[in-house]
């Protein structure tokens, strides 16, 4: 089974279990929001897993991603599209660079605006990583019917293009 969960002191000092994913709260009686969240982590950290060996991790993997499907986009563009701040993307870019995963080089009219380019290194390292996320996707999806995961599909994006009000009582 796994590894026993921790237990809590309630306010009584009554001994508490801490349920496992999966129950209680954490189940399907859990709210939405923190299923997501906590579908999300256990996600990530299969994804850490599964790229560890190859020395990136899943924000490098982002980001070679964005920089690949949307060659010359901005330094903020690629924080907006990886889901990162500024900040972390700056640190990734270096990292990669590093690396020899990406390059940068001089736009050829505004020779102070830099462009970001994967290099033959960064699209082989890249293909590896993809090829481990596809499996990791199909392993999600493993039970599901087509027409079930179109609908998964098209239910999260929806949730991350809709401006949900706030109501407040």
């Amino acid at each position: 089974m796994g590894k026993p969960h921790p237990r809590l002191q309630s306010p009584q000092n009554e001994s508490i279990a801490v349920p496992a994913p999966g129950a209680g709260k954490r189940g399907e009686a859990g709210y939405l929001g923190y299923l997501l969240r906590q579908a999300s982590a256990a996600q990530r950290l299969r994804m850490e897993r599964t790229l560890s060996d190859l020395g990136v991790t899943p924000a490098q993997f982002v980001v070679l991603t964005m920089l690949h499907a949307y060659p010359g986009i901005s330094s903020a563009d690629l924080a907006r599209l990886s889901l990162l701040t500024p900040q972390t993307v700056s640190v990734i870019v270096a990292n990669l660079e590093r690396g020899g995963s990406i390059e940068r080089r001089a736009h050829s009219v505004h020779g102070r605006i830099q462009h970001l380019d994967v290099t033959a290194a960064g699209q082989t390292l890249l293909a590896k990583c993809r090829g481990r996320a596809h499996r990791l996707d199909a392993q999600m999806k493993a039970h599901l019917t087509r027409q079930e995961e179109r609908i998964v599909r098209k239910w999260l994006v929806s949730l991350a293009t809709e401006e949900a009000p706030v109501e407040v009582d």
